[in-house]
């Protein structure tokens, strides 16, 4: 009889412990699977969080380069308009100097005229 009460209790205590291995089991295999959910909805907010960071940083850097381009421009055109008013001066005072000389020769040819 000890040899049939033996194997009884241990298979009590085995079902008894294997209800509770499965239960154990199963909130492993839950608290595993909110793991699982939690890490997936924080790996998609920083990946989010990240593209959204690099949106930002690619678009304040086309708007630096948008204002350093316009930047460029506005020198360039003020170095040609410079340009432009120095090459106008230039040429008002070689008109000046042609017209003076021009004037002068007529002047003398004038004079040469009245001699004769």
């Amino acid at each position: 009889m000890k040899k049939l009460i033996v194997p009884a209790i241990a298979a009590i205590a085995l079902a008894a412990c294997s209800q509770n291995a499965q239960d154990q089991t199963a909130q492993a295999g839950d608290a595993i699977a909110n793991d699982v959910d939690t890490s997936t909805r924080n790996a998609a907010e920083n990946v989010d969080a990240s593209t959204d960071r690099a949106l930002n940083s690619a678009e304040r850097s086309m708007d630096n380069a948008g204002a350093k381009a316009d930047r460029s421009l506005d020198r360039a055109g003020d170095s040609i308009e410079n340009g432009a008013d120095r090459a106008g001066r230039a040429i008002d005072r070689a008109a000046d100097r042609a017209a003076d000389a021009t004037g002068n020769t007529l002047v003398k040819a004038g004079e040469a005229l009245r001699d004769k």
